[in-house]
């Protein structure tokens, strides 16, 4: 009979108060256990919600949630939050199609303040929830947790500056797990940056300082030197917390972040400050799991695993990925041309430039957590005679839809996008799902966008977009190619111009990206059932092919299919063109409707959306019965 655990015994976050640092220490390991047996079934954020268990528990233990807030910055982190707030009996359901989110999801638990799952965005909630908590009156404690590289991110700055302007009281726990600690200098540096928080230290420096400008010349000239010696020694003592100082939030020395007593102590007398202030916790990623700490970048996102050794478990079959594929064939760009730099935002190998970096160092730029500066960078670049691809998550470009617009497209550059997991993610969620791209990119005037239909039509378009020049975007999915063989010699897509990939007389479908698979399945599908669909791979979203338009038309009804939002999508771009060739034919648009789609696996997501070739065919059926 298995030992009773604790953390069996925790129902909510109230729980925790009554355990001593040692009980939490072996909650932690408990915890931890959990993590990674549930995460080698489902797949998860491993490293980095391993690293930060005993931040959560001392958060909680100090707090008093729902009513104090605990703000996550992505959320890659809150799987301890999860476990601790009510979802112990759920958590076998992470990640999984009706299960628990990997991300905190307020509609999921009150604990979760809000959806998190893009990086940089906490200390701006966080920083109006303060700002809500002064118009009320209330006296609700926020706190904010922020990785060090979210924190480098620029809207983590612009509320960093606001935060220190205005002086809100509010707590940020910056989990640096990049940085070693010197146990000696730390514990030393923790005391004084703990005395530089307390109240009573703040209220005497600021009533001596007072006194001193006051006093005549003397005074004032020894209060002038107090300043210098006291910035000369924090910058030569702890440089790291200058930045923030000078922002007017009080900086601790890093603390051990795997040190339950020493977290909960720092936590509460930062709360007790009437200002803002940064708790510099040092972590390990992976802590507790030794195969994630030896390669925490594998287990930042990971599939199934085997616990013993961290070894993926083996898939029915290993088609390459969509992005596997644009990484090579960028590289085979490159080689043949030199002005080809590769831009990513701190998604070097999830975009599949890690060879890239490799091969040709100098043309490889990574920004950090910054889609804006890597657009804007890219406009640049263009600018001095290179030609700039940026591969980042189609969720992510969001962020530099401004730059998209005015720095790449108005003034006409050689700029490419490539917008990998353009489309349903799966597991992921609503947060990370690239159902927008094509609506934010069709809108931009000049911008062509390509949706290539397997691994080979995306090194054609990949191709295409180098060859052509002018802004480019090319939308892909994430996860295994639909088995393609790939081109020697890939050709340049004539803009504009779509492919019949299937014949038929009694309906068009007017396929675009990974949807062209899907409709040649339901073709299938409806040809057992008497019906003969034509399937045509749009291959452009913007051009599109007004002529295959017309064609699809004189088949009775026409059908699109597209893996993305229908409003403003490559649909509504059909309809317009048929509206404009005065087609009276009747058209059905298939897509994402006005609603965020939650996880599960692709194929789950597909059918729930009708997306997949059932759905398509039974769109299909329904549309010639009426």
């Amino acid at each position: 009979m298995d030992a009773p655990r604790i953390l069996d015994a925790i129902g909510s976050p109230a729980d925790l108060k009554v355990l001593s640092d040692e009980e939490l220490g072996i909650l932690a390991q408990e915890i931890r256990t959990q993590i990674v047996e549930t995460t080698s079934v489902t797949g998860g954020h491993v490293a980095s919600s391993l690293g930060a268990v005993e931040i959560i528990l001392a958060a909680h233990s100090v707090l008093d949630a729902p009513k104090d807030k605990l703000v996550f910055d992505v959320g890659h982190q809150a799987y301890a939050h999860k476990l601790v707030t009510g979802r112990r009996d759920l958590f076998g359901t992470l990640r999984t199609y009706g299960g628990l989110s990997g991300f905190p999801r307020p509609s999921e638990s009150p604990f979760d303040v809000h959806p998190s799952g893009h990086a940089s965005d906490s200390l701006s909630v966080a920083t109006g929830l303060a700002k809500a908590r002064l118009l009320k009156g209330s006296d609700e404690r926020i706190v904010a947790v922020i990785g060090d590289a979210s924190i480098a991110g620029g809207m983590a700055f612009e509320a960093l500056n606001y935060l220190g302007a205005e002086q809100l009281p509010l707590v940020i726990i910056l989990n640096d797990n990049e940085m070693s600690i010197s146990r000696n200098v730390g514990s030393l540096m923790r005391h004084f940056g703990n005395l530089r928080a307390t109240s009573q230290y703040r209220d005497a420096r600021e009533a001596l300082q007072e006194r001193m400008e006051a006093g005549g010349a003397f005074s004032n000239a020894m209060a002038h030197l107090g300043k210098t010696i006291k910035e000369s020694m924090k910058q030569f003592a702890i440089p790291q917390a200058m930045l923030f100082e000078q922002l007017g939030i009080v900086c601790t020395a890093p603390i051990d972040g795997h040190d339950i007593g020493a977290l909960k102590e720092t936590l509460e007398l930062l709360l007790s400050m009437d200002a803002p202030a940064l708790m510099h916790v040092v972590t390990k990623k992976g802590a507790g799991y030794e195969p994630a700490m030896a390669d925490p970048e594998r287990f930042h996102g990971v599939g199934p695993y085997v616990v013993a050794t961290g070894e993926a478990k083996p898939q029915e079959s290993r088609r390459r990925t969509y992005t596997e594929v644009f990484g090579e064939a960028l590289c085979h760009e490159a080689r043949a041309d030199d002005r080809i730099v590769a831009i990513t935002a701190a998604m070097e190998s999830g975009t599949g430039l890690k060879d890239f970096a490799r091969r040709f160092p100098s043309r490889f730029v990574d920004v950090g957590i910054a889609e804006a500066q890597a657009v804007g960078m890219a406009s640049g670049l263009a600018l001095g005679g290179r030609k700039p691809v940026v591969a980042v998550y189609s969720t992510f470009m969001q962020r530099a839809i401004d730059q998209m617009v005015i720095d790449c497209a108005l003034p006409e550059l050689d700029v490419v996008l490539a917008l990998d997991r353009a489309g349903i993610v799966g597991d992921d969620g609503p947060t990370h799902n690239g159902v927008f791209d094509i609506a934010y990119t069709r809108m931009v005037p000049g911008l062509r966008v390509l949706a290539p239909s397997d691994e080979a039509e995306l090194v054609s378009a990949l191709h295409t977009a180098l060859a052509l020049g002018g802004p480019f975007a090319l939308r892909y999915p994430r996860g295994a190619g639909e088995g393609a063989v790939l081109p020697e010699q890939p050709e340049v897509l004539e803009p504009g111009r779509a492919r019949v990939v299937r014949e038929g007389g009694d309906v068009s479908v007017l396929a675009f990206g990974r949807m062209v698979g899907q409709a040649k399945e339901a073709a299938e599908l409806l040809a057992a059932r008497g019906i003969e669909a034509r399937v045509v791979d749009m291959r452009w979203v913007k051009p599109l092919d007004e002529q295959a338009i017309a064609d699809a038309a004189a088949t009775g009804l026409v059908v699109t299919a597209e893996e993305g939002v229908i409003a403003g999508g490559a649909g509504e771009g059909v309809l317009e063109v048929l509206a404009r060739q005065g087609s009276q034919v009747p058209a059905v648009t298939l897509g994402v409707g006005d609603r965020f789609v939650m996880q599960g696996s692709v194929a789950e997501v597909l059918h729930e959306l009708g997306l997949d070739a059932q759905g398509i065919a039974a769109a299909v059926e329904g549309a010639l019965r009426r």
